[in-house]
């Protein structure tokens, strides 16, 4: 019963988080953008499409060079210890994906001097001096300053920077990129950040610095091809890891299934990169000859207790010790107050109080609560036979379609907390059902049965289109409520969510 969406086709997907510098273990924004992908991921293979989905670490960072210097290890050590703390995390959120690149690894750097050397038409050599900023390892233009710090970092100090670097052509593609961007080939969600982005190219696309020498960064970056006196610029560098995860340097079919021959390739993003995967990258992959990517999902930040997150105010929040604190409903519980709590397009805030407050309003009380109510009186019916046709309530089956209908609509434009609050709806209507029927005054077994029948229909609904948020409970759900056959059997387990204290 709703285990298929009756997809014949098989349809391939692809769908990729940015990968974020290993100067420090993860926080809690990477955490909303692995979960973020991961709901979709999961999603998609519940449509039945053959979905890879992909994530990794920016190891080539002048960022890691200086987090290192700062802690007085060597580079290397820091990054592989910062490195498995994001390996860990597929454990921790429980997260679903297929492949977990590292820009230091072999097929990383001969794919990206590969591609390089596949750019070349477009890479000339200048001397260049511009301001820099190494929170995020960008020049930055003189206008895109605020009171003359980045806006993304601005505690952090800039840097004037006068070298020779290999350029990229970029204002060769202004017209490409601006046609693709209008017409939706390549589609940016929100809305607003398509505008932000489009207008940004409006402006005019100037050429950007695709290398650095290697005497300002001696121990990290992939060399350049014929140039060992320069390395690949990190930029240039992470964003080509979207295809050699995939095999770009040996051509693999792999490459070419999820890649070149694919209609399906989705980036999810902070909006701090949109610029970096919206227009650099694209314009890369025309010059490379390459197939494109056909959506980006551009998310907000979080923010802790209305403050954006920052060491020097002692407000990063760790995901494995957040989650560990509530030990096995940890997982769960970040899972569904990020999804739920967090606008899908906007900046959201972080707050422990609202956390508990999520938890035991919609999952004790709530979701919690109704399973554990029909599974009590169930239990005692046995096994329930049933006809999908006669035995369910029109009004039930109409409010389970209307849920699927609108949940779809939902997800497929990445409104997580709208989708949850869809399937919410759900639960409050199972609830009203059980409240309004009263199944524990009826006398007649077989009135029974079908009361229990129609809100369990629901409960499975929910655990059905549960699954890419929260795989464990929908799981638990179903091992209670459980139909095939057209039999439907209930078993009592232990509570979903106990209240906490």
């Amino acid at each position: 019963m709703h285990d298929n969406y009756g997809i014949l086709a098989v349809m391939k997907f692809y769908i990729t988080t940015a990968i974020p510098y290993v100067n420090a273990k993860p926080h809690l924004g990477f955490a909303l953008e692995l979960i973020q992908a991961d709901v979709i991921a999961r999603y998609h293979r519940q449509k039945g499409e053959d979905v890879f989905f992909l994530t990794g670490t920016d190891e080539n960072a002048f960022k890691n060079l200086l987090a290192a210097r700062e802690q007085n290890i060597e580079v290397r050590k820091l990054i592989d210890q910062n490195a498995q703390s994001f390996k860990e995390l597929r454990e921790v959120l429980d997260l679903s994906w297929d492949d977990f690149i590292r820009t230091t690894e072999e097929r990383h750097v001969k794919g990206t001097q590969k591609f390089w050397l596949a750019c070349q038409k477009d890479i000339y050599k200048k001397k260049y001096s511009g301001i820099y900023c190494n929170g995020c390892e960008e020049f930055k233009m003189e206008k895109g300053l605020v009171m003359d710090h980045c806006p993304e970092h601005p505690n952090k100090p800039l840097e004037r920077v006068e070298e020779e670097n290999y350029f990229f052509r970029l204002s060769a593609y202004q017209q490409q990129i601006e046609a693709l961007l209008e017409s939706g080939t390549l589609k940016i969600i929100p809305e607003t950040r398509r505008n932000e982005v489009l207008s940004f190219v409006k402006q005019g696309l100037e050429d950007f610095s695709v290398s650095r020498s290697r005497q300002r960064a001696p121990d990290i970056g992939i060399p350049v091809p014929g140039d060992d006196k320069q390395t690949v610029y990190v930029w240039f560098d992470a964003l080509i890891n979207y295809i050699t995860a995939l095999g770009y340097a040996e051509n693999s079919e792999k490459f070419k299934k999820y890649w070149q021959e694919n209609k399906n390739i989705t980036h999810v993003i902070g909006k701090g990169v949109s610029r970096f995967h919206a227009v650099y990258w694209p314009a890369m992959l025309l010059s490379a000859g390459l197939n494109l990517p056909q959506q980006i999902f551009v998310h907000g930040y979080i923010t802790v207790e209305g403050k954006k997150i920052s060491k020097s105010l002692g407000n990063i929040v760790d995901p494995s010790e957040l989650i560990a604190k509530y030990g096995n409903l940890g997982r769960e519980l970040l899972r569904y107050y990020l999804l739920r709590e967090i606008p899908a397009y906007e900046d959201g805030d972080f707050n422990m109080a609202k956390l508990e407050d999520r938890y035991n309003g919609d999952l004790a009380n709530g979701l919690g609560n109704l399973v554990a109510r029909v599974a009590t009186l169930g239990e005692k019916l046995g096994e329930i036979n049933f006809d999908l046709e006669h035995d369910f309530e029109l009004k039930t089956k109409e409010q389970v379609a209307a849920t699927y209908a609108d949940y779809n609509k939902e997800l497929d434009n990445f409104k997580f907390n709208d989708a949850l609050a869809v399937l919410w709806r759900l639960i409050s209507w199972a609830d009203k059902y059980i409240n309004d029927t009263q199944p524990w005054a009826v006398k007649d077994k077989n009135e029974l049965k079908k009361i229990i029948l129609n809100a369990s229909y629901a409960i499975y609904a929910v655990a059905f289109l549960l699954v890419p948020f929260l795989p464990e409970t929908a799981k638990k759900i179903k091992e209670q409520i459980s139909f095939s056959d057209k039999i439907l059997v209930i078993k009592k387990g232990d509570n979903l969510f106990p209240r906490l204290n």
